[in-house]
C-alpha cells in the first residue's frame, strides 16, 4: 500500500492580517425540491476543479454541523487555525432552523445555508478549508465539500468519517498508508489511515485542490487524532464543547 511521508520542516508562521469579511457566491436557490436540488448538484459538479496546490497557508479552517433533528435546527461552526502552530484565530458559530428534508445524497441543501452564513462571519479568509463531510465522493461528485468550495471560490478538501459511495481494499495499518476510493471506474477518493491501527478517513477532493494535496494536508493537519485538527475542533465548537482562548476572536453567535 502506498504511504505519504510529511516533510519534516514547516514554514513560520506569519503574523494575522484581516479583511472585512468573507464573502459568498449565490449559485442557485436554497429552498429547493429534492428533484431540483439534484438537478442543481448535476449542472454544478461540472465546475469542480479536481486540480490545485495549497503553499504555504497561512490559516486553515475547518467547519462542521450539529444537528438536533427533533428541534429541526442546525448548530454550523467554522474555526480558522493558524498553520503551522494550529492556534485558534477566530470561531464563528450558526444557529438555525433546518427547512430541507433529510435525504442521503442531498445533506448539503440541508446543512450549507446555515454553513456558509458561519463564513460570512469569518474576518479572515482562509487559505483551505477542511470540510466533515464528502467532496467529489458523492454519487453525483458533488458532496458538502465540494458545493461550499464552489459557493466560497477557495480550495476545500472532504474528510468524512464514512464511505458514502465507492469500493476499495483496505489501507495498511500504519499511518501514512491509503487505497483507493473508486466508482464508476474512476478514482473518488483515498482511504487514508491517519493513525497506525485506528480506522481510516475518506479523503477527497473538495474544489480547486488535487487529491493527492488533499491526502497530504489531511495528514499535515493531523495531531494525534483519527481525524485532523480543523474539522475536530469544528465539530466541538458546533455541539458547543469547544473552549476558546481569550486571545481568539469569536465571531457573532446567533444562539
Amino acid at each position: 500500500m502506498p504511504r505519504v511521508q510529511l516533510d519534516a520542516a514547516l514554514p513560520d508562521y506569519p503574523s494575522c492580517a484581516y479583511n472585512h469579511g468573507m464573502e459568498t457566491l449565490r449559485l442557485h436557490e436554497w429552498n429547493v425540491t429534492t428533484a431540483r436540488a439534484r438537478e442543481i448538484q448535476l449542472d454544478l459538479a461540472p465546475r469542480i476543479s479536481r486540480q490545485g496546490t495549497v503553499l504555504n497557508p497561512r490559516f486553515i479552517a475547518g467547519m462542521d454541523i450539529s444537528v438536533d433533528r427533533w428541534a429541526k435546527t442546525g448548530t454550523a461552526a467554522a474555526v480558522v487555525l493558524g498553520y503551522p502552530d494550529f492556534a485558534i484565530i477566530e470561531v464563528a458559530v450558526v444557529t438555525g432552523r433546518l427547512d430541507f428534508p433529510y435525504v442521503p445524497g442531498l445533506l448539503t441543501f440541508r446543512e450549507a445555508p446555515l454553513v456558509l452564513v458561519a463564513c460570512e462571519k469569518l474576518k479572515v479568509t482562509p487559505d483551505l478549508f477542511m470540510v466533515d463531510g464528502q467532496g467529489v465522493a458523492h454519487p453525483r461528485r458533488i458532496g458538502l465539500a465540494s458545493h461550499l468550495g464552489l459557493c466560497l471560490d477557495v480550495p476545500t478538501i472532504g474528510c468524512a468519517k464514512s464511505r458514502l459511495c465507492g469500493e476499495y481494499d483496505e489501507p495498511a495499518l500504519e499511518q501514512g498508508s491509503f487505497s483507493e476510493l473508486k466508482d464508476d471506474g474512476g478514482v473518488i477518493g483515498a482511504v487514508l489511515r491517519t493513525r497506525s491501527g485506528v480506522k481510516p478517513v475518506f479523503v477527497s477532493v473538495g474544489h480547486k485542490i488535487s487529491l493527492a494535496e488533499a491526502v497530504r494536508w489531511t495528514l499535515a493537519c493531523c495531531r494525534g487524532y483519527r481525524v485532523p485538527e480543523p474539522t475536530r475542533l469544528a465539530h466541538q465548537a458546533a455541539g458547543g464543547y469547544l473552549k476558546v482562548n481569550a486571545d481568539a476572536a469569536l465571531a457573532g453567535s446567533a444562539r
